[in-house]
């Protein structure tokens, strides 16, 4: 069976660049929860380092994969500005592309593989990454949102399996689980998923794409011991 490991990086919108409607809504839970100028301040800028949760305020900088058994991958990344280069990083190439070429390259290189394996991924990154293909009229080839409970299927998130669905009480995030495993972490060089925003800013697109190869990995050996101990 074909296996493939999947990660995505995304950034948000400028805030003070949105429209006064859109911004209105965005605050509006803001405003009647904040008690002072203070708090209201503080949960504004949260909000604004959060927009790249949501595909409505946000988009894909960063799509990665790799192959569970060929050790093989490759990560697309944004580099506005940046002409077309290629480098491989530990076995996993990084090419320039926009948004819209990665979620066509992604889709269209997912239909020879039977197994996808993700951390969060059914709660962030595949409804990330169906709705803004739909944004970019890109139509979607391969369901990784079926039935959560089937038995038949094609996406293992390794949190929804490593929790048993939430019945352990602290989830933990992908970090923590490799840190139980004794697998590096993506954030032991001192990159996490919250700097990829200021990264972007900084015109830092390569070390996005290098974040990314380290959840790719870390999330391939993740798999392989739940593949091998835990899995029924």
């Amino acid at each position: 069976m074909n296996k493939l490991v999947f990660d995505i990086e995304t950034i948000g919108e400028n805030y003070d660049e949105l429209d006064e409607k859109t911004q209105e809504i965005l605050t509006r839970w803001i405003k009647k929860e904040s008690s002072n100028e203070d708090d209201y301040r503080i949960a504004l800028e949260e909000l604004k380092e959060g927009l790249g949760f949501s595909p409505l305020t946000g988009e894909v900088v960063a799509i990665g994969v790799l192959d569970v058994e060929k050790d093989r991958g490759v990560v697309y990344y944004q580099s506005p500005d940046t002409p077309q280069r290629e480098e491989e990083v530990d076995g996993v190439k990084l090419k320039v592309t926009t948004e819209k070429e990665m979620l066509e390259k992604f889709w269209e290189g997912g239909k020879q593989y039977h197994e996808f394996i993700s951390f969060n991924g059914r709660a962030f990154d595949v409804p990330f990454l169906m709705i803004r293909s739909a944004i970019h009229k890109i139509r979607v080839p391969i369901n990784l949102m079926p039935p959560r409970f089937s038995s038949s299927s094609n996406h293992v998130d390794l949190l929804e399996q490593l929790s048993f669905y939430g019945a352990v009480r602290r989830k933990g995030n992908l970090h923590m689980w490799c840190r139980a495993f004794g697998i590096k972490s993506p954030k032991a060089d001192g990159v996490s998923g919250d700097d990829v925003g200021e990264l972007f800013r900084n015109k830092e697109f390569l070390k996005i794409a290098q974040y990314n190869v380290g959840d790719l990995k870390a999330t391939r050996e993740l798999y392989r011991y739940w593949n091998e101990f835990i899995r029924f």
